[in-house]
């Protein structure tokens, strides 16, 4: 049975407070129990806010790892870049001396990188620490896209890591080749916050939380599995 919490606010600026004072509060305590603290992150920009409040934050930033949830396959200086925009927002101010897992590689595709990808993970715990998501209208969190070529692993496989190939639409723009963390890791994590605004994320995540389809919808696999999951929403 799925476990969700929601957290619905009635303003953007409400959410943003709350969700920077739950990030920091829980990695400053990881910090404190086990001398370390690991937050996978996403991008986009609903996100944006958050970041940059928390990265003002005074946070024991230097036994922090932050790390991506997935990644376009472009260099890190391309607009596009995820690895770009977490560098840019939030690993800044305070927050520049956290340490940081990018996922792209020099290899020339995310399958022919997976491998590397996948060692570079392997120094850090099974377990972060707290995971913040978000979702397409299409239902996609992370790089797990609808239909998309290597799927299944995503969902199912025991890798940190997988390469995915989109199926190209109005939400994957051109870059359908992509690197993302599969759904047991990020199922893994202590922590999950699944992170949305306005009326059409709310619509779409309703349609995701009643059905059970995974591969249409790949966000039920966070949604519909047995770890708690906390939706922040506001319109």
């Amino acid at each position: 049975m799925s476990q969700i919490k929601e957290v619905f606010f009635d303003g953007r600026v409400a959410m943003v407070e709350a969700l920077v004072t739950h990030l920091a509060e829980t990695l400053k305590q990881a910090v404190a129990e086990q001398g370390q603290g690991v937050m996978l992150v996403s991008g986009g920009s609903s996100p944006q806010p958050v970041y940059e409040a928390l990265s003002q934050k005074d946070l024991p930033w230097s036994a922090i790892s932050i790390v991506l949830v997935d990644e376009r396959w472009v260099d890190v200086d391309h607009p596009a870049s995820n690895e770009a925009f977490i560098r840019r927002h939030l690993l800044a101010g305070a927050a520049s001396s956290a340490r940081f897992f990018g996922m792209k590689t020099s290899a020339a595709s995310p399958q022919a990188g997976q491998r590397e990808c996948e060692q570079r993970l392997a120094v850090l715990p099974a377990q972060a620490d707290i995971c913040l998501l978000g979702m397409g209208n299409d239902g996609h969190t992370a790089s797990l896209f609808p239909y998309a070529q290597g799927l299944t692993e995503a969902l199912y496989g025991n890798q940190r890591c997988a390469a995915i190939v989109a199926e190209q639409s109005e939400v994957t723009g051109e870059h359908t080749e992509r690197m993302t963390l599969t759904a047991p890791h990020l199922l893994a994590a202590k922590q999950r916050v699944l992170m949305m605004t306005g009326d059409e994320k709310l619509s779409t995540y309703r349609k995701a939380a009643n059905g059970k389809d995974i591969e249409a919808m790949p966000v039920r696999a966070i949604l519909n599995a047995s770890e708690p999951v906390s939706v922040f929403w506001s319109p």
